[in-house]
């Protein structure tokens, strides 16, 4: 291997040599109309060598020689203007400092350099167009028959989709067009192939061209359009996938690997979120991060965020030994960041987590673990005391006592006003962690709804449905929720934690509330099948549910941040005074006895007597 490496490397730099002597010759002969006097020839004699030498050395420099020219891109074109224009100027400022120019011609330099990056680019391009020529020849002769089709988006992905497929001639896809409403671009070209038409042309388009699929290639379009270009899709008849959206990308790179079916994320049309990478990259890079829940939803969605900011070491801790090993197997394969310890553990167990903060030392800890789903949590209040109340007590007492930078809790809008023990048991962690107060922690708390492919959406529920056909279950007509992609979620915080001083409660913004029955009416769409085919059955709130979700509760306030999206609320300290944190600490005390007791109707006071806004349900629980 390493002697093909060094006979392709003496070729390449063979190459170059022979097209610089050419192009220093030539200048001479344009220079001078083809008439070399005996003063010329000399002086091309004994200048050529060292000419030459200087230019290879340079180009070498510069790694002309480093890549391969199959591949050639712009940045190698780059690369070869800056060698020549370096190299010209050397030669050009010895010279000048060695003779003053006397006996030479400037303009010949000037000829020569032009010249010289006419040659150097130009034999990287013709490689480059012979060996993807030959390979797409050599593709052609393939059995697999290639499927025509369409890319819906004529810009930057669309174009770097529409290149790999130029590429590589195994992928089984010929795009004969594209598509997009930007009048501008229709009837222009890109890599010879046409920009046919508008979106609302895409029926009529299709036939004409004898299409086989359709790619939508709009990563960054709202809610609306995609619902459009969906639309349109579905009118075709034809199968149709698309690109996701950038907050998807770890690697921030479009591909043709990347391409899959449409989902309600799509739909929703999260606009992207902009982020502080500097900020995020300085508090995260060659820090020791531990992540609570790692496993679930949000929890694994911020380790695969993370991994871009190069932690020295992610402490993946779950109480689930299913979750934990996916998302370890994850990150070892698919994502391939092996700088993660995984602890299967519970965060109540304090000897457990002081024994991992020694060994360890977490400079930043993000607590996701919690019980989430509402009607489980109602029957079965004691496990939300268990989990959420006296699990974040821990983690939080832990991470003052080990001196953590920074301790971010992940809250939920159903914290604020709550008519559920799952809400109201959120609220008690925030306010636990508004009690505590510490020089060496940074503590905050971010709140946000609904998160599209959570562990507790109902999405996965309604595809159920429709897959069996229907009906779907929905509890009321008119009952909204916020939405966000559990992408963007873990994106904003990781933002908002660059943000925190001490004690506040970070809000993540929603947006507009959805309608969940228009969202069943969505799925079925895109199940392929039509809202009047699948039956829509209301089956009555659940206990504890409410019909409209808020963000923040009357009287706390809130005020804006320097990043749009994120809203911070205006109440300090929930319990500054020594006098009310230990009034606050008895009655968690005696919220855990009860808990301990599986006393549900007792337990449910207390949470009322610690969060006045809860409302208490009056739904059961299993014992």
């Amino acid at each position: 291997m390493k002697i093909k490496i060094r006979k392709n490397l003496l070729f390449l730099i063979a190459l170059d040599s022979l097209l610089l002597v050419l192009s220093y010759l030539l200048s001479y002969m344009i220079r001078f109309e083809g008439s070399l006097t005996a003063l010329e020839l000399t002086t091309i004699k004994n200048t050529i060598v060292p000419l030459l030498l200087c230019k290879l050395i340079v180009f070498y420099h510069f790694n002309l020689y480093s890549g391969m020219w199959r591949y050639t891109s712009i940045v190698d074109l780059m690369n070869v203007i800056k060698s020549v224009s370096v190299s010209s100027l050397f030669i050009v400022s010895f010279i000048v400092m060695y003779s003053g120019f006397y006996g030479f011609s400037r303009s010949v330099f000037i000829i020569d350099g032009i010249l010289s990056l006419i040659f150097i680019s130009g034999i990287r391009l013709s490689i480059r167009m012979i060996l993807s020529s030959s390979q797409t020849a050599i593709g052609n002769e393939s059995p697999v028959q290639q499927r025509k089709m369409i890319i819906i988006g004529a810009g930057d992905a669309g174009e770097k989709v529409m290149r790999e497929i130029k590429d590589n001639p195994n992928l089984q896809y010929q795009v004969v067009g594209f598509i997009d409403d930007d009048k501008g671009k229709v009837g222009k070209h890109i890599h010879g192939v046409r920009i046919f038409g508008r979106v609302d042309q895409l029926e009529e388009i299709v036939k004409r061209e004898s299409v086989d699929e359709l790619l939508i290639a709009t990563p960054s379009t709202d809610g609306e359009n995609m619902r459009r270009i969906v639309k349109a899709c579905e009118a075709t008849n034809l199968p149709y996938k698309t690109l996701p959206g950038m907050g998807e990308l770890i690697d921030g790179r479009v591909s043709i690997k990347t391409i899959r079916d449409i989902s309600y994320k799509d739909l929703l049309g999260r606009p992207s979120v902009y982020l502080e990478n500097d900020k995020i990259l300085d508090m995260l890079k060659d820090k020791c991060v531990l992540v609570t829940g790692a496993g679930g939803s949000i929890g694994s969605s911020l380790c695969r965020q993370i991994c871009k900011y190069k932690p020295s070491l992610i402490i993946l801790f779950d109480a689930s030994e299913s979750n934990l090993y996916s998302i370890q197997m994850e990150l070892k394969h698919l994502i391939t960041y092996l700088k993660y310890r995984a602890v299967l553990g519970r965060v109540q167990d304090v000897p457990l987590l002081n024994s991992i903060f020694t060994k360890y030392k977490p400079d930043v800890v993000f607590h996701a673990a919690a019980y989430k789903h509402v009607p489980l949590v109602e029957r079965n209040p004691w496990e939300a005391v268990y989990s959420n109340i006296i699990g974040t007590d821990s983690i939080i007492k832990v991470s003052i006592a080990h001196k953590v930078e920074r301790f971010i809790l992940i809250s939920s809008d159903k914290a604020v006003r709550p008519t559920n023990v799952m809400g109201a048991s959120k609220r008690i962690a925030e306010k636990m962690l508004q009690a505590e107060s510490s020089n060496d922690t940074r503590l905050m708390a971010v709140r946000f709804g609904n998160v599209i492919g959570s562990s507790g959406s109902v999405i996965p529920l309604f595809l159920k449905q429709i897959e069996n056909g229907g009906p779907v279950t929905i509890t009321h007509p008119e009952i909204t929720r916020y939405f966000m992609t559990m992408e963007e979620a873990a994106q904003l915080i990781l933002q908002a934690f660059t943000m925190g001083h001490n004690g506040e409660i970070f809000i993540l913004e929603m947006g507009v509330p959805i309608k969940i029955v228009d969202m069943a009416k969505d799925l079925i769409r895109l199940s392929g099948k039509k809202p009047e085919d699948i039956e829509v059955k209301f089956t009555g709130l659940r206990p504890g549910e409410k019909l409209y979700e808020e963000l923040i509760t009357e009287g706390e306030g809130i005020k804006k941040t320097k990043h749009e999206k994120i809203l911070v609320l205006k109440n300090g300290l929930d319990y500054p005074d020594e006098n009310q944190k230990k009034q606050f600490e008895d009655k968690i005390a005696e919220l855990v006895e009860l808990a301990k007791k599986h006393d549900a109707k007792r337990l449910k006071e207390k949470l009322k007597e610690i969060v006045p806004e809860y409302t208490i349900s009056d739904d059961e629980a299993v014992i």
